[in-house]
């Protein structure tokens, strides 16, 4: 599929020509979006990373990147591999997204994301700390004094939900469906499978939505999403741009967030030692947010245009091809991380994880997330001696992973 950029037509993802130089990529016919991928990718992950640093995915014409330091190198050399063609596994939603902050590269993406990054900055969320730290010891008396919820739907949501969707702002109108925007714009961010086709209308009732609502008028004065439209105003982004840039707020900034938590909650059920370390040190709560998401990244990958013939860790990747970045296989890549399977929340180098990305598109969100999560977690460990699992359903999304329900009793 092409279509036009400045400067002329682009192919977007191009089958990779099976060259001499090709024959010495490894090729796999593994699919990492397959349902069963999906739910236990690990060991897929690990058969790829010992194939080598770049396997040629044979189902999606795609190569996959999965070892560490081959995903960091990715991530940090824009030039050899910009954003501005799209990160998503298929060329729609490239198109689609193309010019929001994700989606770019250069001075271009650096003004976009001044303008996104300004209330999430570690300064400006001073403002919210003393509002989020009560909702979340709020919800979790609640919560404990019932002894038995979902720490998704119920625990893991309150804070993104209550707090998150009002500092952006979006009329009341529509907020309901936020995180079922969510749920399929990630969806359509993986291949052109049946989830990504599934997921094309909601995606578009969000971008009307984008287009239609989250306009000056109907915004809650003050909030973020109204920054994006007086920053266009005030010539700092161009104002076609807005609409694009609203996701940026709309779906990222809930479902990650949400996930993280559970998987949190999830992990301490499972390795009570763990827990039984925060209840006593309650300073190994920034750490162990470390370890939650460097074994449970919610985002667990996103693609790359390869803009010239490049060597990556001795493999030969052709200009025009398309590299996946596995952030989930690079959290667990044995020759960064020593015993890579296992929880330790006093893992030295856990904040080395690879969950918020690197380089120039480093999650803009993250302190934010951070920020709820050590609230949460340090409530959490005032009320909380045993988390106990009742339940569980993993989300099948092409991108995220998470919880779609987990039932827990505490005591």
């Amino acid at each position: 599929m092409q279509y036009p950029l400045a400067g002329g037509f682009r192919q977007l993802t191009p089958a990779a020509p099976m060259t001499s130089p090709m024959m010495r990529t490894p090729s796999s016919a593994l699919d990492p979006y397959a349902d069963q991928a999906l739910l236990d990718p690990w060991p897929l992950y690990r058969e790829l990373r010992e194939m080598g640093p770049v396997v040629w995915l044979e189902k999606h014409g795609m190569f996959a990147v999965t070892r560490y330091d081959a995903v960091v190198k990715v991530l940090r050399d824009w030039e050899a591999f910009p954003s501005s063609f799209g990160v998503m596994m298929n060329d729609e939603m490239n198109q689609m997204l193309r010019g929001n902050t994700l989606c770019s590269d250069g001075d271009a993406h650096n003004r976009l994301r001044r303008v996104v990054i300004r209330p999430v900055t570690p300064a400006a969320l001073k403002s919210l700390e003393h509002e989020v730290e009560r909702e979340a010891q709020g919800v979790v008396d609640r919560l404990c004094a019932r002894g038995r919820f979902c720490a998704a739907a119920e625990l893991a949501t309150h804070l993104p939900v209550t707090i998150v969707s009002n500092a952006v702002g979006l009329p009341e109108e529509g907020r309901e469906r936020m995180m079922q925007w969510s749920m399929g714009m990630f969806n359509c961010f993986g291949p052109m499978n049946e989830r990504s086709r599934n997921a094309l209308p909601v995606l578009s009732e969000m971008m009307h939505y984008a287009r239609t609502h989250a306009v000056p008028g109907k915004l809650k004065p003050g909030s973020w999403a109204e920054a994006i439209h007086e920053a266009a105003s005030a010539g700092e982004v161009p104002p076609e741009a807005v609409p694009v840039m609203m996701i940026d707020y709309m779906g990222p900034s809930l479902d990650t967030t949400i996930f993280a938590i559970a998987s949190g909650v999830w992990l301490f059920a499972n390795h009570p030692d763990q827990w039984d370390l925060v209840r006593n040190d309650p300073s190994l709560i920034p750490p162990a947010i470390n370890e939650i998401l460097r074994l449970e990244a919610p985002i667990q990958g996103f693609s790359r245009y390869v803009e010239r013939d490049y060597d990556l860790a001795g493999i030969p990747l052709p200009a025009g091809a398309r590299a996946i970045v596995f952030y989930g296989a690079a959290n667990r890549d044995p020759q960064q991380f020593a015993d890579p399977d296992r929880f330790d929340i006093r893992r030295d180098n856990a904040g080395r994880h690879m969950a918020f990305g690197a380089g120039p598109h480093m999650c803009v969100g993250m302190n934010l997330a951070k920020l709820e999560m050590r609230a949460l977690f340090v409530a959490l460990a005032r009320r909380v001696k045993r988390f106990h699992v009742e339940k569980e359903e993993r989300m099948l999304n092409n991108v995220l992973r998470g919880f779609s329900k987990l039932i827990v009793t505490v005591e």
